[in-house]
């Protein structure tokens, strides 16, 4: 059955919805920019909730793996659309709130999802060895199926209106986002201006695709690499099976080892949103440069008090060190890292590239998302969990030379003049390897 899944295995299981959110992400960019990014937005609500039905009622391994890719499908392509569809209709000086206002929903969306397990698990408790997991895995489909709902009625991105030339929409659109009395006069001149700076042809769209535009892919490309292989969600995916045994005991029942898991991983999660409402609260206020390379720095000090524990300590001291270092390292994540790469992938791409752009920075994020939960078990039966930690701060510290090197602030610029700073970047990089 499912409990001999080892190893590889285990980790395909894990971060089989990982795969196919790099699919899928990859997949939306296209289609979104074709057909608009409401519509992807709706039909990824669908997609979603069928997986979770087929995850509750899945007869064999192979058919919960697949239940498990096909989530990811849909969880990818809302990563690549829903931050373009947040920043090309937010203000500038709200656009990084906005965009981490999702972000703080997801870590919501994932706290709720513990607290249902352990109240599953606390109303039945022998389910948490049996069938519990169906149910947890099936009541996926509500949040959906609202999503769904809510999702058909909000407005198409005025941006990609006015790229179409879809002028009455846009009209409506804006009423739908509290802007009233726009008249004909002010959309043309709003789409003369997304003209000007982005062009309209088929050729100018090409063109679009400047060396600038190819530095900011490549610098959002390498910092959800960064957000990944530093490792933040190795205690919220594993965090059950990983820290269950810790805190139970060596000798608890199965049933015991699992909602300890569940409830320490629960007090991680809940972290998880308390830290992200400060980075939404925070980051058009300090920057995103400034946030991220003190989210890191707080990232390496908590791996290595983990490490710490984890390799020195026994007892209760050892759980509490445990607990301390593994909660400020997810919530230094939380408040620099986390939001501060899915705000720069909606914002640092101009109109008429963004879905493609921002489906690829998606794809990379999730591929590497999947390569480290997959190797993870691997790894940690060969150097132990506080090996794992040390290494996951030294990586931090490569991130943070990486960031400040090469990561531009795009706090309160309006969207389209960010590319010209990253245009900027390129030419006096040319320019000094010319010199």
């Amino acid at each position: 059955g499912l409990r001999l899944l080892q190893g590889l295995a285990l980790g395909y299981l894990v971060s089989g919805a990982s795969l196919g959110a790099a699919a899928g992400a990859i997949l939306a960019g296209p289609l979104a920019d074709r057909f608009g990014r409401k519509a992807l937005l709706v039909i990824d609500a669908g997609i979603y909730a069928a997986g979770s039905i087929l995850s509750a009622v899945t007869w064999h391994a192979s058919v919960l793996l697949i239940a498990r890719t096909l989530i990811g499908v849909a969880i990818g392509a809302d990563s690549a659309i829903a931050t373009a569809y947040i920043a090309e209709y937010a203000p500038s000086n709200r656009r990084g709130a906005l965009t981490m206002l999702q972000q703080w929903m997801i870590t919501v969306g994932i706290l709720v999802a513990y607290i249902i397990a352990l109240i599953i698990f606390a109303l039945w408790p022998a389910s948490a060895a049996s069938s519990g997991w169906r149910l947890v895995l099936g009541l996926g489909a509500v949040p959906a199926l609202i999503g769904l709902v809510m999702r058909s009625r909000m407005p198409e991105s005025p941006r990609w209106l006015l790229r179409h030339g879809k002028y009455d929409e846009v009209r409506k659109a804006m009423a739908v986002l509290g802007v009233e009395n726009v008249g004909d006069e002010d959309v043309r001149q709003a789409a003369q201006v997304v003209e000007r700076v982005e062009g309209g042809s088929r050729e100018s769209r090409r063109r679009a695709w400047s060396p600038g535009v190819r530095r900011a892919l490549v610098v959002v490309s390498v910092f959800f690499i960064f957000q990944q292989i530093t490792g933040i969600n190795v205690p919220l995916y594993y965090g059950p099976t990983l820290l269950g045994p810790y805190f139970a005991g060596g000798h608890a029942s199965l049933v015991d080892t699992t909602v300890a898991g569940v409830e320490v991983t629960l007090i991680m999660t809940a972290v998880n949103v308390a830290a992200t409402y400060l980075g939404f609260r925070w980051i058009d206020k300090f920057g995103r440069k400034p946030l991220a390379i003190g989210g890191y720095t707080g990232m390496i000090v908590f791996a290595l008090v983990s490490a710490l524990g984890l390799a020195f300590m026994s007892g209760t001291p050892r759980l509490v060190v445990i607990m301390i270092g593994l909660d400020f390292f997810i919530a230094s994540f939380a408040v620099g890292v986390g939001g501060t790469g899915w705000t720069l992938q909606g914002e640092v791409f101009p109109t008429a590239v963004r879905g493609q752009a921002a489906a690829f920075c998606a794809m990379i994020d999730w591929l590497a998302n999947f390569l480290i939960i997959e190797v993870f078990p691997v790894t940690q039966n060969a150097i132990s969990l506080g090996g794992v930690m040390v290494v996951f701060a030294g990586l931090c510290a490569l991130a943070i030379v990486f960031v400040w090197k090469f990561l531009p602030e795009t706090k309160e610029l309006p969207v389209e003049e960010i590319v010209r700073v990253f245009e900027k970047q390129q030419e006096q990089s040319v320019l000094h390897k010319v010199a």
